[in-house]
Parts: C-alpha cells; sequence; structure tokens
C-alpha cells in the first residue's frame, strides 16, 4: 500500500491544524483535524494490482460499484456502431486513483466544463464536468471519462496526448466522491452488471470476442 502523493499535502494541512489547535487550545481540539489526516491518507491510498497480461481482457478503470450498463448507438471515438458503457459509482470510501483499462496509446483527450451534481445521478456523464481520453491499440479503441461530483470538484490528470499507457497504469484520480466511466466496442463482451463491486486495474469488466 502506498499514498499518491496529493494525499501528502491534504494529510500535511489537516496534521498542521491540529498541532496549532492541540497546542494553543486544547488537545481535544486536535481531534477533528487529526481524523481528517488520518482520513486524507485513507483517501489517497494506492495499493498494488495484479493486473491480468492476457492483452484480450479489459480490465477496470476504477474502484467502486457498477451503477449500470448502458447500450449506446456509436461513439465519436470508439467509432463503433453499437457500443457499450458501463459506468463504475466511486464512494468517498473506494480508492479513486483511476487506471487505464487497455495498453495502448491516447489520441484523443477532451475536458468539459460542467455540473456538481451527486455521482449517482443517471444524467451525470452528460452534465457535469469530466475528463475523456481515447486509448487505441493495434485491437480496439476505448473511451474512459472521469466524472466529477457533488464533492469531487477535482478531476487530476497525470496524462496527456500521444502518452502510451500500460493495462492498469495510474493515469489520474478524482477527489472525494466521484464517477467513471468506459465505452467499448461491440467487439468486446461486457462481463459485469449492475451491482457489481470492482477494483481498478485488476477487475475484469470485458473481454475481446
Amino acid at each position: 500500500m502506498s499514498i499518491i502523493k496529493e494525499g501528502f499535502y491534504f494529510a500535511g494541512v489537516a496534521l498542521l491544524i491540529a498541532l496549532f489547535l492541540g497546542v494553543l487550545i486544547s488537545p481535544y481540539a486536535a481531534i477533528l483535524p487529526a481524523v481528517l489526516a488520518c482520513y486524507c491518507i485513507y483517501f489517497f491510498r494506492n495499493p498494488e494490482r495484479k493486473i491480468p497480461a492476457d492483452e484480450n481482457l479489459i480490465v477496470s478503470p476504477a474502484d467502486g460499484t457498477v451503477q449500470d450498463v448502458v447500450e449506446l448507438d456509436g461513439d465519436d471515438f470508439v467509432k463503433s456502431p453499437c457500443c457499450r458503457k458501463v459506468i463504475i459509482f466511486l464512494s468517498v470510501f473506494d480508492v479513486h486513483v483511476n487506471r487505464s483499462p487497455i495498453a495502448g496509446e491516447i489520441k484523443i483527450q477532451k475536458y468539459i466544463c460542467g455540473r456538481f451534481r451527486p455521482a449517482y445521478k443517471d444524467s451525470v456523464g452528460f452534465e457535469n464536468e469530466r475528463h475523456l481520453i481515447g486509448i487505441e491499440n493495434d485491437k480496439l479503441r476505448v473511451t474512459v471519462t472521469q466524472v466529477a461530483g457533488i464533492l469531487a470538484r477535482r478531476i487530476v490528470s497525470w496524462v496527456t496526448l500521444d502518452d502510451k499507457l500500460e493495462k492498469g497504469e495510474l493515469y489520474g484520480l478524482i477527489r472525494f466522491g466521484s464517477c467513471t466511466e468506459i465505452v467499448v466496442p461491440d467487439n468486446v463482451e461486457v462481463l459485469v452488471k449492475k451491482g457489481d463491486k470492482v477494483h481498478g486495474g485488476e477487475s475484469i469488466i470485458g473481454k475481446i470476442k
């Protein structure tokens, strides 16, 4: 288990506040910021994952619960006549780093400004602020979208166009409760259903037919 670098900043600030309140006011006043510091360490955790080696397997881009699997008429990047979108809801207790579902190169990247509605709402993928990347390899194209929520006001991306990603490689995170969507073409058999729990980089959500 490791902590991503953003976690040290938030935990450090909370610990400094706890120290300040504990010295100047009372040890009891330091309890809440100390608990907050512990939560920041927990929230920004980055557990080790066993990435499936099979090139035909698509892994989950995020930890959380499958909120829905929906049919799409198409996708601007995937370019398939029939696509399926897997929507994953991340609670404030889930790991929030995002991982690449396949090995490939980033061919498209978009940041869309929008609202900050609760991430479990059906329309958040169209209304909320979000960051989309399209990943391509010699077998398929997929799009992955990080969607902000009512608490997740900051989407962080560590990648840009033409970057090459390994399957399961970290590429970003969403702070404090959110939603992640992945669109796959019709030659992928989706292996998850609504209500399934998934783990980023490890859970298999689809397989190339």
